[in-house]
């Protein structure tokens, strides 16, 4: 082989690799540790869980879906005010914390008011990985998980 050979032999091994890896980046996401607290009113309730991507690339959490409310939207708290937002980030080989005083799930027009002991079926849908399926345990209105 001539040198000319050698290096476009050497240039279309190495973007064989390059390109052959970008398929591990795609995100891996895997929900851990939902829970719903027991709603107090027939209202509004709210939902709390982690999303864990051990992915190269990061995603959003754009939408949530349920039988249980009419309107489910996604919250961030910036110091202590509440604010709606269109998505939450997922960042890649990190995870994205909902939890009381932080980022949430908000549950408007409850179809029906689960109990403690009850399981609520969400749907989470992200910008770019599969909807992913969660059962969520009611918990007691004063639940507050282990750290």
């Amino acid at each position: 082989m001539n040198r000319r050979t050698t290096l476009a032999a050497a240039l279309t091994l190495t973007t064989g690799l390059v390109l052959g890896g970008c398929g591990d980046s795609a995100p891996k996401l895997k929900v851990a540790d939902p829970y719903m607290p027991q709603p107090v009113t027939q209202d509004m309730a709210g939902a709390y869980f982690t999303v864990k991507n051990s992915g190269g690339t990061a995603d959003k959490l754009t939408s949530v879906t349920s039988d249980l409310a009419k309107d489910i939207s996604l919250h961030k708290t910036v110091g202590t005010k509440m604010e709606q937002v269109n998505s939450l980030p997922v960042p890649a080989g990190g995870e994205l914390v909902l939890g009381r005083g932080g980022n949430h799930l908000m549950f408007m027009g409850l179809k029906k008011k689960p109990a403690e002991g009850d399981k609520v079926t969400l749907e989470l849908h992200f910008a770019t990985a599969k909807p992913i399926k969660v059962e969520v345990p009611v918990k007691a209105v004063t639940y507050a998980p282990k750290k």
